[in-house]
């Protein structure tokens, strides 16, 4: 069994971060939002930072439930969540602003909805 207040904490963390890049981001139309000016690419740096947190803390999250509590989520697609982190730290110059934005759109509002269902099971 595994620490389920430390598994609620870190899903809180994640929960708030993915929360704070979709208020930041609201505004967004289109991914070209983010490569037209300098304040959109700052925004997009900005964007990849919090993602790099949350795949590294869906990482920790899996190691510290000894990889019982996420497969229990199969709607979400945890592998590539935790690459998206991988390829942001390894390939920052190869990043696309379109899949950036795809993920914003499609990807993180779906996320939160598990995340809130998952702490919802763990609550004390």
């Amino acid at each position: 069994m595994f620490d389920r207040m430390l598994a609620f904490e870190i899903i809180t963390l994640i929960d708030e971060n993915l929360k704070t890049v979709l208020q930041r981001t609201k505004h967004l139309k289109s991914a070209d939002d983010f490569t037209s000016s300098e304040a959109g690419m700052i925004l997009l740096d900005s964007v990849c930072m919090k993602l790099i947190a949350v795949g590294e803390s869906i990482k920790n999250l899996d190691k510290i439930t000894n990889k019982e509590l996420l497969p229990n989520y199969s709607q979400i697609q945890w592998k590539q969540a935790m690459g998206m982190r991988d390829i942001i730290v390894h390939h920052y110059f190869d990043v696309d602003a379109e899949q950036i934005f795809n993920t914003l759109q499609e990807d993180i509002p779906t996320l939160i909805s598990v995340l809130v269902k998952i702490k919802n099971e763990l609550k004390p």
